[in-house]
């Protein structure tokens, strides 16, 4: 019979497992702890350009966005964090009807960052901005309208 199948060699090893816990912890307790004062003093100064932090529509000197409301980007999306509300409109030259974009509305809180709506869009309509600090108290705060 060995000795760590014995009553006494388990609870030698209960106790070596034990002492291994209390060594890292004992040498975390005595490192330097280093505190970033936030946001003054701040080292996230550079944030990489791939970075995906928010879904954002570019617009234009005059305000328009390219957008054409396809809805491919909301059919792409896998959680429906965006939600598109269209209206049709007929043009006064051709007589035809066309969709035109009444709101865009983005969901930041159940977005997952996949960057499917943005590859889905035929227009290059949306894209992710850098802009990284997006903390609110109330989630219905991240429910952003995106074209203004």
């Amino acid at each position: 019979m060995k000795l760590r199948e014995t009553y006494i060699g388990k609870i030698l090893l209960t106790i070596k497992s034990l002492a291994t816990g209390l060594r890292v912890t004992l040498r975390e307790f005595f490192t330097r702890k280093i505190t970033e004062h936030y946001p003054e003093n701040r080292k996230t100064l550079h944030i990489a350009e791939r970075h995906r932090a928010m879904l954002c529509m570019p617009h234009d000197e005059e305000g328009n966005n390219k957008c054409i409301a396809c809805g491919l980007c909301s059919m792409a999306c896998p959680n429906g964090t965006i939600s598109i509300v269209t209206k049709s409109v007929t043009d006064e030259e051709t007589g035809k009807s066309k969709k035109v974009l009444v709101e865009y509305n983005y969901d930041l809180g159940a977005c997952m960052f996949c960057q499917l709506c943005v590859n889905a869009c035929p227009k290059g309509a949306i894209e992710f901005s850098n802009s990284f600090e997006n903390a609110v108290f109330d989630r219905s705060k991240l429910i952003i309208k995106l074209n203004k």
